[in-house]
């Protein structure tokens, strides 16, 4: 786990550099803030507590952030998809102020913890827009439970390792996500002294998973929109292509200037694209 720390360091280095940024697609905006909850609370499932936050009324939505994030990055979907929408946020597994046990990260699991999620919150269908690890949560729910499914509006993800572009850990926005989600982390976490714990067992999932067959994804019923910033400097335009191509009936989001991080780049024309799929 030495290396993984090394590349952590390294990019803790990068973000501290003089920013050269002049193009929206290298610029990391704060996430605006959240607003009024519904109801906020933390749920005891599969031997964790996970926080949840509910926003509004209306047809469900379950919006998953990426790795080593948390709720807040949601803050100007929230806001605006609330005004018609229940919205469900929450802090994955040792993300945020949710807990995490010595059980080792997987894709099933997560997917397993949001879908237990919404049992106890009663919620039998929803909608579900994840970025990062969060679709690939949601890509995960869609081959094994597409009956809890309505919709997938899944940014940034990948059914295979080698759909991860490999200079982007040493991408200077990249590493400035790192910087503030470990700013965040002391800030919020249940156990703030343990972020480099937390980073070298998530880090271990990401060595090896995703890892699907075409197959695997050619069983997905779930409407699909495969979505990709066109400057994101984590997850292949090839890659995303191939996953629209081989799931039946996908659509293909191309988010213009804007990269990994596009809902907080362009909130208006990202929340835009969310809602024009899942509200079809």
């Amino acid at each position: 786990m030495a290396a993984v720390l090394k590349i952590f360091c390294a990019l803790f280095f990068l973000a501290a550099a003089p920013a050269l940024a002049a193009e929206r697609w290298q610029e990391l905006p704060e996430p605006a803030p959240l607003p009024q909850a519904a109801k906020t609370g933390k749920a005891p499932i599969n031997g964790i507590e996970l926080h949840y936050t509910i926003y509004g009324a209306g047809p469900p939505v379950l919006l998953i952030h990426g790795g080593l994030g948390y709720s807040e990055v949601w803050g100007a979907q929230v806001a605006d998809l609330s005004k018609d929408h229940t919205v469900i946020v929450a802090d994955s597994r040792g993300h945020g102020r949710s807990t995490r046990d010595a059980e080792p990260f997987s894709y099933d699991l997560m997917a397993s913890d949001y879908l237990a999620l919404l049992d106890y919150l009663q919620i039998e269908k929803t909608a579900l827009v994840g970025w990062s690890d969060g679709g690939i949560v949601g890509l995960d729910i869609a081959i094994h439970h597409p009956e809890r499914l309505t919709r997938l509006f899944a940014q940034a993800a990948n059914s295979k390792i080698d759909g991860v572009i490999p200079t982007v850990m040493v991408d200077k926005t990249f590493a400035a996500y790192v910087a503030k989600a470990g700013e965040v982390y002391k800030k919020i976490s249940p156990t703030p002294t343990e972020y480099d714990a937390f980073v070298t067992q998530i880090s271990n999932m990401w060595a090896s998973q995703p890892n699907w067959s075409d197959d695997d994804l050619k069983k997905i019923t779930t409407p699909t929109a495969i979505v990709l910033g066109d400057h994101d400097e984590a997850i292949s335009r090839e890659h995303t292509d191939y996953l629209a191509r081989t799931i039946p009936g996908a659509k293909l989001v191309i988010l213009e200037n804007a990269s990994h991080f596009a809902m907080l780049q362009d909130p208006e024309g990202y929340t835009k694209a969310v809602r024009y799929f899942i509200d079809e």
